[in-house]
């Protein structure tokens, strides 16, 4: 099964959910585009952590090589 077909299936399964919950009053918030909108937002959001690890990872490196620089000025090196 190709995968355009399957994501075709999966998003179609995901509407008619919505309609049937729709239908009985429970929600009407459960759809394909309000799952795009979720994905986007946590990607973003992981992005954001990721991003924030480089530049602790970065200052840490930084902090090093200061360190790293001040023992060879020290010695001679």
């Amino acid at each position: 099964m190709n995968t355009q077909k399957l994501m075709n299936t999966a998003l179609n399964s995901l509407d008619e959910l919505g309609r049937r919950l729709d239908q009985y009053g429970i929600t009407g918030r459960i759809n394909r585009h309000n799952l795009a909108a979720f994905i986007m937002l946590e990607q973003k959001q992981l992005e954001g952590e990721w991003d924030s690890i480089q530049a602790k990872f970065d200052r840490r490196r930084s902090q090093v090589d200061g360190l790293i620089n001040r023992v060879r000025g020290l010695t001679g090196r």
